[in-house]
């Protein structure tokens, strides 16, 4: 077991840099990444960092040149042997060579392309512009390092006393969470923190206490490099930035109504069984269902990630009735904003109506919530997204408006298309 504090305390960039691997990043990062490379690898695509909880003035805490010797070192990497043995002969989701060996080759042949850096008010504007399947490899590296910088100068004046005691709490923490979950009845459980954990070696740390406390209960981590390492599964599907290009890519209202569909049309040709989860908010789930063909109904599950989780499952379920399916065989996958008392109560609510997931995310890799004065280590709301395809704005609604994104004119249009009308305004807590 690592002596996380002890490391902490030695630290020295150039031997523990913040990010490992290429394959340090979600496994959805790399089933999307193959099905851009398929059907749109030749699209202009700038992604951009965005910080959601402004009050956390990161350009202040995190200091510049350090930044760039992290991000210099994230382009500095490329696929080892092992990764690529690893991800060309390993069986995920039950399926042997996932990945295409014309899609492997391109992978072990990838750099990351250059990236724009400037302060700005208090804030980092960091971007990443060049064709699609290059720069979406960015979006968890970058936010990966903005966090772990974030957690190093908090923890930098600290000694070595402080900082074990630090972590001993912290440990005690997570424990105390595992013990309020290793009872519930028909639990599933993933670690889906990478992108804000407090740092790589707390990451592991956490999901190797799962694997003991929990037992079978835990079923993965959405992690490549740790899922290798540890041996144990790979989890994760497809996110938003799928059909946020694809509708931007639209010339039109009707292109643009078809686009989410279109996306998935794509996954279809690609990937069966528990890799079909329909992720319905980038537009308004409600919408999406109500207007989704009858081959999707079909597929195994669906994750809900924006607005009340609970409101989302209900939805999904009387949508399955609609559709003759039985929700009891499909699979609901919660994902935003989880901790212990949030999974132990939409476990009890919906056990035994669908199968229910969980995807754990930062409330497990980085809640230093308390153990440090002011507070200073409580996690904050950090993304990277697709802004542009092409040219043309990206645009986000979701089923919660404290998360949409875009130009004020575009996401009107979008909520005439997709028919959203009002939606309730809930905090963003990570």
């Amino acid at each position: 077991m690592v002596d996380i504090a002890t490391r902490v305390y030695n630290h020295k960039w150039k031997i523990d840099p913040i990010v490992r691997s290429l394959i340090d990043t979600d496994f959805y990062k790399l089933l999307m990444c193959q099905s851009v490379f398929r059907n749109k690898p030749d699209t202009n695509v700038t992604f951009s960092l965005i910080n959601r909880t402004k009050t956390v003035r990161i350009a202040e805490l995190i200091d510049e040149g350090e930044l760039r010797e992290q991000l210099d070192h994230v382009r500095s990497l490329s696929l080892a042997r092992g990764e690529s043995t690893w991800l060309r002969g390993n069986t995920f989701y039950g399926k042997r060579q996932m990945f295409r060996p014309d899609f492997m080759e391109w992978f072990e042949n990838l750099r990351l392309p250059p990236y724009h850096l400037e302060k700005r008010d208090g804030q980092y504007e960091l971007t990443f512009e060049g064709k699609w399947p290059e720069v979406m490899m960015w979006e968890i590296p970058a936010l990966a390092v903005i966090m772990e910088l974030r957690s190093r100068a908090v923890l930098g004046g600290m000694g070595r006393f402080e900082l074990q005691v630090l972590y001993a709490r912290a440990m005690t923490k997570l424990w105390e969470k595992v013990e309020d979950l290793r009872d519930l009845k028909d639990l599933r459980l993933a670690d889906f923190g990478t992108r804000r954990r407090h740092s790589f070696l707390w990451q592991d740390w956490c999901v190797q206490a799962m694997m003991e406390g929990l037992g079978d209960k835990f079923v993965g981590t959405s992690n490549c490099l740790i899922a290798m390492r540890q041996d144990i599964e790979a989890i994760g599907t497809n996110a938003h930035e799928l059909p946020m290009v694809y509708a931007a890519l639209a010339d039109t209202d009707e292109e643009l109504a078809r686009a989410p569909y279109d996306v998935l049309a794509d996954w279809h040709e690609e990937h069966d069984g528990n890799l079909r989860v329909i992720l319905p908010d980038t537009y308004g789930t409600q919408g999406f269902l109500d207007n989704a063909p009858d081959w999707l109904a079909g597929w195994t599950g669906i994750r809900i990630d924006s607005g009340d989780p609970a409101t989302g499952a209900e939805i999904a379920i009387n949508w399955w009735k609609s559709r003759g399916e039985d929700p009891r065989k499909k699979l609901v996958i919660f994902s935003d904003g989880l901790d212990v008392e949030k999974i132990i109560a939409l476990q009890k609510q919906f056990v035994g109506r669908v199968r229910v997931s969980f995807g754990w995310g930062t409330l497990l890799t980085n809640d230093f919530r308390g153990l440090v004065p002011g507070d200073a280590l409580a996690p904050f709301s950090l993304v990277c997204k697709a802004i542009s395809a092409n040219g043309r704005p990206t645009v986000k609604l979701s089923d919660n408006p404290n998360k949409a994104m875009g130009p004020k004119d575009q996401i009107e249009r979008y909520k005439r298309v997709f028919g959203v009308g009002q939606q309730e305004r809930l905090d963003v807590v990570v």
